[in-house]
């Protein structure tokens, strides 16, 4: 499975927010209307482990709905667990659907792929399943992943609705979301993140940006940025429509005349460094300072 490329301009940025889903974000525009029955629920557990050397890839596709917490660490490891909770009108049902909706591991020469599975994704159930009952197709169902990852490795993220937390890796990661409330704690290399709605939380727990760039983009919501006192590096912040950029960090200073405005700011924080866009379609952003600590 291969990731669409993705160019932006500044003009067609709104435009992209609007119309842009990956697979995960899509399947919630094709769900059914569900019976009024009521629901039960069953919520089974999963582990798995793979090894992956230095500097691989790990890809992510998520459930229509569900946290993903990521994880750096010092293993050649990565570790996956994850609980998937499906709803359905009867046990029998419930049976049904756990034969469809799961997720699947798949390794090649220093790539891993979590992908889940299920009756959101029409291309899969026309070819494994074509005469699954219709009234079981767009019934609620998530995974919540809880994920390791080797601390240097490139990470790709394709969610729905839930939360994303993510810490401790430093290669290039690319998030693309629906809606998330996400918490981002990042020292470096190339990061790009979409969101479509929601808050994100984008924290640099270092002096300095220890890469080429950082880019995030929230078409409608409020991203919070924190840096370390004396951070070092360059920052355009900009709210495309409705909204403002707040900023509370001491000494970021304007790169040039009059480049710090009420929705625009292109300053520089100590002595300049590698580049943090951060764009909001409708909404706030807000620039201030974190502690060590965090």
């Amino acid at each position: 499975m291969k990731r669409s490329a993705i160019l932006v301009s500044a003009v067609g940025l709104l435009l992209l927010f609007t119309f842009y889903f990956h697979a995960p974000v899509a399947a919630q525009k094709d769900k059914q209307t569900t019976q009024s029955t009521p629901l039960l629920t069953r919520t089974t557990t999963r582990h798995d482990s793979r090894r992956l050397g230095y500097g691989g890839a790990v890809t992510i596709v998520g459930a229509p709905a569900g946290s993903i917490t990521i994880e750096g660490w010092q293993r050649s490891e990565v570790d996956i667990s994850a609980e998937v909770e499906l709803r359905a009108p009867s046990a029998p049902d419930l049976d049904l659907l756990a034969a469809v909706e799961t997720f699947v591991v798949d390794e090649d020469a220093n790539h891993i792929r979590i992908i889940a599975i299920g009756t959101h994704d029409k291309k899969f159930m026309k070819r494994v399943a074509k005469n699954f009952p219709k009234y079981l197709i767009g019934l609620p169902w998530k995974v919540d992943y809880r994920i390791k990852v080797p601390a240097m490795c490139d990470l790709a993220i394709d969610a729905g609705n839930g939360p994303i937390r993510l810490s401790g890796v430093e290669g290039s990661i690319r998030i693309n979301a629906l809606e998330s409330a996400a918490d981002l704690s990042l020292t470096g290399s190339d990061v790009s993140v979409i969101i479509q709605k929601g808050t994100v939380n984008f924290t640099i727990p270092a002096r300095a940006w220890h890469g080429l760039r950082a880019e995030l983009k929230l078409a409608s919501g409020n991203l919070n940025v924190g840096l370390m006192p004396g951070f070092n590096g360059d920052i355009n912040a900009e709210v495309l429509r409705t909204g403002e950029v707040k900023n509370t960090f001491p000494g970021l200073e304007p790169r040039e005349r009059n480049s710090i405005g009420p929705r625009s700011v292109r300053a520089r924080a100590g002595n300049g460094g590698a580049m943090l866009t951060f764009t909001v379609g409708d909404g706030t952003i807000q620039i201030g300072s974190v502690s060590s600590k965090q």
